[in-house]
């Protein structure tokens, strides 16, 4: 049995926004006398749009109409209407997440959204999207060695960690980029990133003042330092922490090989004569990663300017499992925030379970009350006929209270009990219902879950994290 999905990548970047358009290959990786085991098979870039600036209003404000013309140009331009595409990511990132109209921009680009499209901008996932669009897991897998990869934008570098079995171990995100100073064609500040401010010591120079090479030399030293102190090449770490982005943390790590990607990238690799091709400091940027890294460590990714984008493509939808339940459930679902117990709290009694999550679901209340919300469950350790009735009934007692608001009970098991359990509950209270497996997820996570696909055996899932940080008035 083979399928496949249309999927789309939108990144809209610091410096730059980008689309790719992806076929994804769905095919049953079981023998014919076992449960069916579906999987992407393939993942082919079948479109990939033009590089374009990113459109701002200011520095605080993306140009959401300008952002909407240069999508739907893509769309134009690859021959593709909105309604055929399955699944995909929009992402905002780096310094332009922060932005105050990121949600509106989002908004903007909901008719090219298709039915199943997240929208989606944090430095976790970036990092991941962007090391395996760039092909890093690969190569540590292939080459049985660690890789660190280092995607390098205009305002942040997102890092992301790969054991020798190309098993992500991290993730980590500094505020350093290419644009985070910004000249004209005479060489004159126009901005200059308040990410400085914070970073201390670190000796920026002032929007009007004129500048060369060697009068940023000292400042582009400083970025690279908390670069090469992540890779562990340099001893402390206070450069390091100077330059990390809100709300995440790195330990410095020494790998054999530590591959780039991102814009700043190109200009470690060929960079353009002139320092200043880009309006902003991106090429002495990569020209001082070039001369501080050990040359026998440095990978160029299989993709560069376009990790991202290509790993928000092709490498953000993964597939339930096969024992699914599933009555009367509009698909899809989106951006339902993920409430996970624990081992012990999933063990207990009934009673004990449905109180459990009745406390846990006010985490998730509005201004309104409950709001739709995905029960997070790792499974019982050894199922049994009189176990998953125990946790049917804690489940139905706890959860099923959503459907007084109208809301379907969704919940998403590790292990491979959906189809039981779901059946179990669906006894003690028939009507709408979503239970699947083979999803592993956390509490701070949100999932979408796309249209059944290969005959209504899996589910398109998208698992991330939303985060949108307003523009931060103190910076």
């Amino acid at each position: 049995m083979t399928d496949s999905l249309l999927s789309v990548g939108i990144d809209i970047g610091t410096s730059t926004t980008q689309l790719i358009f992806s076929r994804l290959t769905v095919s049953n990786q079981a023998n014919s006398f076992s449960v069916p085991r579906m999987a992407i098979t393939s993942r082919e870039v079948i479109f990939r749009s033009e590089v374009s600036f990113t459109p701002l209003l200011s520095d605080t404000v993306i140009d959401a109409a300008g952002v909407e013309q240069l999508v739907a140009k893509a769309y134009q331009s690859a021959g593709i209407s909105p309604q055929t595409v399955s699944t995909g990511a929009v992402i905002i990132t780096g310094e332009t997440a922060r932005k105050e109209n990121a949600r509106e921009v989002l908004s903007a680009l909901s008719g090219y959204a298709g039915d199943f499209v997240v929208a989606t901008a944090g430095p976790d996932l970036e990092s991941i999207l962007a090391a395996r669009g760039a092909g890093a897991d690969r190569y540590a897998r292939e080459h049985h060695a660690p890789v660190l990869h280092c995607d390098i934008g205009g305002g942040t570098s997102n890092l992301a960690l790969f054991d020798r079995e190309g098993e992500l171990v991290r993730t980590g995100c500094l505020d350093v980029g290419g644009r985070l100073i910004k000249v004209d064609r005479n060489r004159v500040v126009t901005y200059v990133s308040p990410v400085f401010q914070r970073a201390g010591q670190c000796p920026a120079p002032a929007v009007g003042q004129q500048v060369t090479p060697e009068t940023l030399a000292s400042v582009i030293h400083t970025m690279v330092e908390a670069l090469a102190q992540a890779a562990g090449l340099l001893p402390g770490r206070d450069k390091l922490d100077a330059f990390f982005t809100k709300g995440t943390h790195w330990e410095p790590t020494s790998a054999p090989y530590v591959s780039f990607s991102g814009g700043v990238a190109d200009c470690i690799f060929s960079p353009p004569e002139d320092p200043f091709a880009y309006g902003d400091i991106g090429v002495l940027l990569g020209k001082a990663i070039r001369d501080t890294f050990p040359a026998a460590s440095i990978l160029r990714g299989r993709e560069t300017i376009r990790a991202t984008v290509v790993g928000a493509g092709s490498h953000a939808t993964e597939l339930s499992g096969s024992t699914i339940f599933y009555r009367d459930v509009p698909f899809p679902l989106k951006n339902l925030p993920i409430l996970k117990l624990t081992a012990q709290e999933e063990e207990s009694s009934p009673e004990a379970l449905a109180d459990c999550i009745q406390e846990k679901l006010s985490w998730f209340r509005d201004e309104s009350g409950l709001v739709p919300t995905a029960l997070a469950l790792r499974g019982l350790s050894a199922p049994s006929y009189d176990g998953i009735q125990r946790l049917a009934q804690g489940v139905v007692q706890g959860l099923f209270p959503l459907r007084e608001r109208g809301f379907i009970p969704v919940i998403a098991l590790e292990s491979d009990q959906a189809k039981v359990l779901g059946q179990a509950m669906y006894a003690l209270a028939p009507g709408p219902l979503l239970c699947l497996d083979g999803v592993r997820v956390d509490n701070g996570d949100y999932i979408d879950i796309g249209a059944p696909v290969a005959g209504g055996t899996v589910l398109p899932v998208v698992i991330k994290t939303l985060v949108f940080s307003q523009h931060d008035k103190e910076e």
